[in-house]
């Protein structure tokens, strides 16, 4: 078979979908004659070498010609290709001169890790005690516990700081400033400083959108393929490059909220970036400057287009133009449309590649409309000081925002066989859920079959048979093993995809259920089996790192 042929089947895959639901050729060289529908090489192949052994020459000759044919527009892509060498010499070649070796700027994944959580500061803040820079390294240890506010030793530390230098005022060393800016802009909002207000407002908007540039550029790094960890990755060239963009996709469709989460929190502010524009709408109405009222009303409502007090809002300040500008020719801001079109466009393209690509995706809702503005002097987004014979707006208030740190549950359970049974207050606890059917019978028996053959004493206890009480043998193992099991054939590798595929499931089911509005990561799955004095109980039970909590199915 020539490569132009396989390649081609390879490219034309797609859009032949429904082709190759037609009826394969009959018996006897039974290929479409020439102009009729292409069929695949093999096809084509297996048709010439019946007609062969049937006396049927002239049919033989027919389809093996037609299996060996090039496909049409053979290099078609190179073009394309070629461009893409030339993007990744150009890269190569800035990144070197000006950043260095590339091992000096592309960091192993711990190491990122270690930066993210401010890891640094935490020996940072030991030196400086060294050194008896008492106040370098009190900053330093507010630095990081800023990002882990969890940290009990630091926490302390920081108590200690207090005490022996009377020092109360400490500074965040990676305090993103388009955050501080939001804040010090809400601040003056509230005092009623509106044009302070707008000052720091306008100055954190131009901060967000540098930083998600930023954001999207950094998104261009290299990807982990989550998906296909488990395994020695092989993927064919187009394959390949679809993983690694989706991984990019997904990274830069993320910013929003990457942009929108404080340092140490789990969730996101809610509604943060449509919150600017909200909070200057009012601002400049309070000003005077009708024309920006009106401009920022219709930047907020292209997230949020049925907000009815916003909405009444514009046709006030279009009131309050009439007569002196046409309210048609103000627009919403060119860089909240440019942003929200990107946006959706990517939410597009990620549903297409969970529907056709069999990635697992699940759109998070990134401008909840309860995330709203308040105000204590004058009700959010409406006009209650207005003469007695001007129009007046919604007296209603929008929801109060829920703390950002807050638990949260009752979400969508994703599947509709999966059944609640009892939350966290039922559990006694916090972030606890007991679900039914999630898994069905069949797939528990196949994980018992699966199980007998992959599972060892100890396993994930360092070899200790009897980890929890002399009363139980233990034996355990994970998703990793199972799957190399599976690709050495001492299991079936069905099976062992399956051990795989529900470990996934239960977490898209609570990460969903919980309400996460960032991405859960289980860091340990284990199929475990315990045997008492009678039958043996099977649990699957996946960590959650840096907790006590386990999810058991």
């Amino acid at each position: 078979m020539a490569r132009g042929g396989a390649r081609l089947c390879i490219l034309l895959l797609l859009p032949l979908l429904p082709l190759l639901l037609l009826p394969l050729p009959a018996a006897g060289g039974g290929c479409a004659a020439e102009g009729g529908p292409l069929e695949p090489f093999d096809a084509l192949y297996a048709s010439g070498v019946e007609a062969y052994y049937g006396g049927d020459f002239a049919g033989a000759a027919r389809c093996l010609e037609r299996a060996l044919e090039p496909g049409p527009g053979a290099g078609g892509d190179l073009a394309f290709f070629g461009s893409v060498l030339r993007r990744a010499d150009c890269v190569r070649r800035c990144e070197e001169p000006r950043l260095g070796a590339a091992s000096r700027h592309r960091a192993a994944e711990e190491v990122r890790s270690d930066f993210q959580r401010r890891v640094p500061y935490s020996y940072l803040q030991r030196a400086y005690i060294q050194l008896n820079k008492l106040e370098e390294a009190a900053n330093a240890a507010h630095t990081f516990f800023m990002a882990n506010p969890e940290h009990m030793e630091i926490q302390q530390d920081l108590e200690n700081y207090k005490t022996t230098s009377g020092k109360v005022s400490l500074i965040d060393q990676e305090a993103r400033q388009h955050m501080e800016d939001y804040s010090a802009g809400v601040r003056h909002y509230d005092r009623e400083e509106y044009q302070l207000a707008i000052e720091f407002l306008e100055r954190a908007l131009k901060g967000y959108y540098s930083e998600d540039e930023d954001c999207q550029v950094m998104c261009e790094g290299p990807q982990r393929f989550e998906e296909h960890e488990y395994l020695d990755y092989k993927a064919g060239l187009y394959e390949a490059i679809a993983d690694h963009y989706m991984q990019v996709l997904a990274c830069k469709h993320d910013c929003v909220r990457e942009l929108a989460t404080r340092s140490g929190r789990i969730s996101p502010i809610e509604n943060f970036l449509p919150l600017h524009y909200d909070y200057l709408q009012f601002a400049y109405y309070r000003v005077g400057d009708y024309v920006k009222a009106l401009e920022c009303a219709k930047s907020y409502l292209l997230f949020h287009p049925d907000d009815e007090d916003v909405l009444e809002n514009a046709g006030y300040y279009e009131g309050l133009l009439e007569g002196t500008v046409d309210p048609a020719t103000i627009k919403p801001r060119k860089e909240a449309r440019t942003l929200l079109r990107r946006h959706k466009l990517e939410s597009h393209l990620l549903r297409v590649a969970a529907a056709g690509l069999g990635y697992a995706y699940t759109e998070p809702n990134y401008w909840n409309r309860y995330g709203a503005r308040q105000d204590e002097h004058s009700v959010p987004s409406s006009i209650s000081s207005e003469p007695e014979d001007g129009p007046r707006l919604s007296l209603t208030k929008k929801p109060m925002p829920k703390p950002d740190r807050e638990l949260k549950e009752g979400g969508p359970l994703l599947y509709s066989d999966v059944k609640f049974v009892y939350n966290s207050q039922q559990l006694n606890g916090t972030q606890r859920v007991l679900l039914d059917n999630v898994i069905s019978e069949e797939q528990c028996r196949e994980l018992h079959r699966v199980a007998s053959g992959i599972m060892l004493a100890g396993d994930g206890y360092r070899g200790k048979t009897s980890p929890h009480t002399p009363n139980e043998r233990f034996e355990g193992a994970t998703v990793l093993k199972a799957l190399k099991y599976g690709y050495e054939g001492r299991v079936p590798l069905k099976s062992a995809r399956l051990f795989y595929d529900i470990s996934e499931k239960a977490r898209r089911i609570v990460q969903s259920y919980f309400l996460l509005n960032s991405t859960l990561y289980f860091s340990y799955t284990h199929l475990v089996c315990r045997t008492a004095l009678s039958a043996p109980a099977l649990h699957l039970t996946s960590l959650q790192p840096g907790t006590g909590r386990a999810v058991q199915i």
